[in-house]
This record gives structure tokens, C-alpha cells and sequence, in this order.
């Protein structure tokens, strides 16, 4: 029987490929978590900071003009 190499190369490609994929993924990740919210403290989740317990304030939008 004749050998096949060739879709052992053509999957050793896709895999380097999907390697380099993730990696230049992680990089850039990491560099927007750096880069992202720099006033942040260590330690505190952004998406919940600076909100309080109980009822909060209206947004903008919200709120009755009244020079309409």
C-alpha cells in the first residue's frame, strides 16, 4: 500500500495553526486586561464597582423633563 502522509501534514498544519490562534488570543487579552481600567483597585471586580446595596439612582434617561 501507498503511504499518505499528506493529511498527517495537512492536520500537523491546522493544529500549529489553531496553537498560533490561541496564543495570539491570549496576548491580546492580556494586553486589554492591562490597558482596560487602570483607576480600578486590585482586588475589585469593575463591573460591580461603585454600585450600592438596595435601590439605585435613575439613569438620565430616566428622569422627567420638565422642558418638554
Amino acid at each position: 500500500m501507498a503511504h499518505r502522509s499528506r493529511p498527517t501534514t495537512n492536520k500537523r498544519a491546522r493544529e500549529q495553526a489553531r496553537i498560533a490562534k490561541r496564543n495570539d488570543k491570549a496576548a491580546r487579552l492580556a494586553e486589554r486586561r492591562a490597558t482596560e481600567r487602570p483607576d480600578v483597585p486590585e482586588g475589585v471586580d469593575p463591573d460591580i464597582a461603585g454600585i450600592r446595596p438596595g435601590p439605585q439612582p435613575l439613569a438620565d434617561w430616566q428622569l422627567d423633563s420638565d422642558e418638554e
